[in-house]
């Protein structure tokens, strides 16, 4: 829009148009009055224009009015009586501030850093005490600052005071606002503060974020006594596979044993550990419970239907008994130790066991025993295909060993796991009759 006439701030309405002025004068010395809506004293000064449409004559109205929080302001409004059209707009008519966002009110707390990255200049927190002032006297502290020491070091170190010279002259610059800069309070505790002249207007200039305080500024601050101590996870432990120094059992060699964590799904952790010889090529690979023994033992049957129940994974532990009845054939607890295989696994070490067992072999072996080896290794091999269904039996009183269920969480049809009750024997080989775990401290004799 443009108008034919003009209003300078501060001039008398009278001297702008003939129009009468308002029915109730603004207080003395003041041409503008705070706006309301509800005021209909209030009357707009009005000046004849040019109107951008068709260029006749039209009527521009005036209001010389104050925003509370903000600023004083000219409401122009423009309307031409010939084609109709209307435009409105709000001009500021306040005076532009001498030193602009300098004399905001700053409030900084002892805790908070305070930051020019155009300088790369740094207060850092503690260094200052807390003090209510503006940003223009946030920049003078801290020109206060570096000139303090100034002889000294032009007495001891020229070049140092120089150059310190020169950052103040850019200080000094900031304070005239020679070019903007950005001035950052960051305050662990909350509690520093920098004026919004535009309240409760948002302040386009002022960006105020929130962040949740790291452990060191909680430790900083007082609200925490140390740093807790980093536990390591269960699943970092999981991930990781420990290696340590060892002998091979084989040929004695130098060797390293390889020890991972794992969790089998529906049961529990175990440890694995694997030895490989590289001087020899042996190999070993034994499996240790990862929990302790369990209250009841655990029997459990599987029914071998198919060849596809060859790939279930299979936990033995070293407390583990193994039975397959249609072969008449139990293994012992120790036996093969603890292992972590599959069921196709399990019976080939068996097999490998029987049937080169040296006091089975060689010229000490009998006619008839090796018949029956060679029978055993048949049906074995029988299973192991599929032709020969059997069960399959694994006893372990102290509860630790597992046969894969591939229906789980459902039970399956073809294995059937027993919880029991170990004897007094049972109890004996594992070591528990002995065991006392509590009061254990009780009728241990006095230390000295």
């Amino acid at each position: 829009m443009s108008a034919g006439g003009a209003v300078e701030p501060g001039l008398p309405a009278a001297a702008a148009a003939p129009s009468p002025a308002p029915a109730r004068d603004p207080e003395p010395g003041h041409l503008f009055r705070p706006i309301s809506a509800e005021d209909e004293e209030q009357q707009p000064t009005e000046i004849e224009s040019l109107c951008m449409n068709c260029y006749r004559n039209g009527m521009t109205r005036l209001l010389l009015t104050k925003i509370p929080f903000f600023r004083e302001i000219i409401v122009s409004s423009f309307s031409c009586e010939h084609c109709g059209w209307n435009n409105t707009e709000i001009q500021s008519a306040g005076r532009i501030q001498d030193q602009g966002d300098m004399d905001r009110e700053v409030v900084k707390t002892d805790s908070a850093t305070t930051r020019i990255p155009e300088l790369d200049f740094e207060i850092p927190a503690f260094s200052q005490k807390g003090a209510l002032t503006t940003v223009e006297g946030l920049i003078s502290r801290a020109i206060s600052g570096l000139e303090q020491d100034q002889p000294t070091r032009r007495a001891n170190e020229e070049a140092v005071a120089e150059r310190i010279d020169e950052f103040i002259a850019k200080l000094k610059e900031l304070k005239q606002v020679a070019s903007p800069f950005t001035l950052i309070i960051d305050d662990p505790s909350g509690n520093s503060f920098v004026e919004n002249p535009h309240a409760p207007r948002k302040d386009d200039a002022l960006v105020i974020t929130h962040y949740n305080r790291t452990l060191q500024q909680e430790e900083m601050l007082g609200l925490q006594a140390e740093a807790p101590e980093e536990k390591p996870e269960e699943e970092d432990i999981r991930n990781e596979v420990l290696q340590f120094n060892t002998n091979c059992p084989e040929c004695n060699a130098p060797a390293q044993t390889n020890m991972k964590l794992v969790q089998i799904p529906h049961f529990k952790e175990v440890i694995i550990m694997a030895t490989n010889c590289e001087n020899c090529g042996h190999r070993t690979n034994e499996v240790k419970s990862g929990g302790a023994v369990e209250p009841l033992g655990t029997r459990i049957t599987f029914h071998i239907t198919d060849p596809s129940d060859m790939t279930r994974d299979l936990l033995k532990s070293e407390t583990c008994r193994v039975e397959i009845p249609e072969l008449e054939f139990e293994l012992g607890m120790a036996v093969l130790g603890g292992k972590f295989t599959t069921l196709e696994g399990m019976l080939k070490d068996i097999r490998e066991l029987v049937t080169k067992n040296p006091f089975t072999l060689g010229d000490s072996s009998s006619p008839g025993q090796t018949e029956k080896l060679q029978e055993f290794s048949q049906k074995l091999d029988q299973i192991l295909e599929g032709i020969l269904k059997a069960h399959f039996i694994m006893d372990d009183p102290a509860g630790n060993s597992y046969l894969q269920n591939v229906y789980a969480p459902e039970d399956d049809p073809e294995m059937k796991v027993e919880h029991y009750k170990r004897t007094f024997d049972q109890n004996e080989e594992l070591g528990l009759n002995d065991m006392k775990t509590e009061g254990y401290e009780t009728g241990l004799p006095a230390q000295r």
